[in-house]
C-alpha cells in the first residue's frame, strides 16, 4: 500500500475559531505526530483566530470572497494553478476534503484525473443554514443542494460526526459510503475540578443562585433567541435563575440588550472556558443546525446537566432523562417547562451533571483519530484507478 500523505482542503482551518476549524487543528496535529505528511489549502484572513499549532507550516492560502448576509466567513472560489503545482510536488495519497466550494470541487475534478482516492467529512449542515439567511441565500439553496448531491457521492468516504447526520442527509437525497468520524474532547481540561465558586461570585453569582449557560459563537442562527427568552421566562418566577453567555459575534450587542441581567463574558478559550462551564449548573444550548454540538460535549465533559434541541447532533449526545432533556427545536414554550422541571430538582441535576461526565468520557480524540486514519488506510487499499 502506499505511504499516506494527505492533503486537506477547507473552507476554514484557522480564520474563525468554529468547530470545523477546531477538528481539523486536532486531526493535522495528530497528523504530524504520527509523522504523516500533511498539506492544507484553506482561505485565510487578516487576523486568525487559531494558530496553528507549532510545526505545521504547510498551509496553502486560497482565493476567496465573503459570504453573503455573514461576511465574517469566506467562501473559495476556485482551484488555482498554484495549488495545483503545489499539489502535484506533495504528490499525496488521499485527498480529503471538507468543504464543498470551488477550490473543493477543483480538489475533488484534480483526483480523479490524477487516480487519487478522495475522501470527505460532512462538518456544516449547510441547508439548514439558508433558513436564517433567506433574503441574502434563498435563491442558491435549490442549485446548491443539486450541488452537494452530485458531489458527495463522487466521494470514496463521506465522514460524518453522527448516526442522526447520517439519516438527515439520507433524508435531503445525498448518497454515499458515509462512516461517523466523532469528535473528541480533552477530558483532563474540560473537567468538573474546574467549577470555581470564587470565580462565580466575581461574576456576581450568588452560592445559591442556578446558572444555565449558552457557550457559542453569538450569531442569531445558534438558537440564541430561543435561549434568551427560555432564560426570561423561567426568571420570572425563580429569579434564581441567572444567564451566563460565553462567547462573541455579531449578535452580542442586541443580545446583550434583550437581556440585560444576563453575564456576558466575551470570547472565553482554554482554562477560562473549561471554568465557565464547569461554574454553571445547566446549559442549555437550542441550536439544531449542529452537525454534532462541540459545545454540548465540553459541558459534558464538566459534568454540567444538558438541555439541548432534539435535532441532529445534540439528540447523539444527551440521552433525554439520563444527562438531560431534549426539546422540541425552535419551541421557546417547551425550552422553558423543560427548564422549569430541570431546576425544579437539585438532586435530579446532580445524578445528570455526573452521568453527562462519564458519558463524555468515551470521547477521547486520540481514539477518534487513529480510528480515521485506519479507515484512510482502508479507503487507499480498497482505491480501484478510473480507467480512462
Amino acid at each position: 500500500m502506499s505511504e499516506l500523505r494527505v492533503a486537506i482542503f477547507t473552507g476554514n482551518y484557522n480564520y474563525i475559531r468554529d468547530g470545523v476549524a477546531l477538528t481539523l487543528n486536532q486531526l493535522v496535529e495528530y497528523l504530524e505526530r504520527k509523522n504523516i505528511p500533511v498539506l492544507i489549502f484553506a482561505p485565510s484572513g487578516p487576523n486568525p483566530a487559531i494558530d496553528p499549532h507549532q510545526g505545521n507550516l504547510n498551509v496553502t492560502p486560497s482565493i476567496s470572497m465573503p459570504v453573503p448576509g455573514r461576511k465574517e466567513y469566506r467562501v473559495a472560489t476556485h482551484f488555482s494553478g498554484k495549488h495545483k503545482r503545489k499539489l502535484e510536488a506533495f504528490q499525496p495519497t488521499l485527498i480529503h476534503i471538507a468543504t464543498p466550494d470551488g477550490l473543493g470541487i477543483g480538489a475533488l475534478k484534480w483526483a480523479k484525473r490524477h487516480d487519487i482516492p478522495v475522501v470527505s467529512s460532512y462538518h456544516t449542515h449547510f441547508l439548514s443554514y439558508v433558513d436564517y439567511y433567506k433574503f441574502f441565500l434563498g435563491p442558491v439553496k435549490w442549485p446548491f443542494k443539486k450541488m452537494i448531491q452530485w458531489f458527495y457521492p463522487q466521494c470514496q468516504r463521506i465522514y460524518v460526526p453522527s448516526q442522526s447526520m447520517i439519516k438527515e442527509l439520507e433524508v435531503e437525497g445525498i448518497s454515499g459510503d458515509m462512516k461517523i468520524w466523532a469528535r473528541g474532547i480533552d477530558t483532563k481540561l474540560f473537567s468538573p475540578v474546574r467549577r470555581d465558586q470564587h470565580w462565580r461570585e466575581k461574576m456576581g453569582f450568588a452560592e445559591d443562585d442556578i446558572v444555565v449557560s449558552f457557550v457559542s459563537r453569538l450569531v442569531w442562527e445558534k438558537e440564541l433567541g430561543t435561549y434568551i427568552e427560555s432564560v426570561r421566562r423561567i426568571q420570572q418566577r425563580y429569579p434564581k435563575v441567572k444567564a451566563l453567555v460565553v462567547g462573541d459575534g455579531p449578535a452580542k450587542q442586541e443580545a446583550q440588550e434583550k437581556l440585560p441581567n444576563g453575564v456576558f463574558t466575551g470570547f472565553c478559550s482554554g482554562e477560562n472556558l473549561a471554568r465557565a462551564y464547569a461554574s454553571s449548573d445547566l446549559f442549555l444550548f437550542p441550536s439544531y443546525t449542529e452537525t454534532f454540538g462541540n459545545v454540548t460535549l465540553e459541558a459534558m465533559a464538566c459534568g454540567v446537566p444538558c438541555l439541548v434541541a432534539n435535532a441532529i447532533g445534540s439528540s447523539s449526545l444527551v440521552i433525554d432523562g439520563e444527562n438531560g432533556r431534549l426539546a422540541k427545536p425552535g419551541d421557546i414554550l417547551d425550552f422553558s417547562n423543560k427548564l422549569e422541571q430541570m431546576i425544579f430538582s437539585p438532586p435530579t441535576l446532580l445524578e445528570m451533571g455526573l452521568r453527562s461526565r462519564k458519558l463524555a468520557l468515551e470521547y477521547k480524540w486520540d481514539q477518534i483519530n487513529e480510528s480515521l486514519i485506519s479507515d484512510y488506510k482502508s479507503v487507499i487499499s480498497d482505491f480501484e484507478p478510473t480507467l480512462n
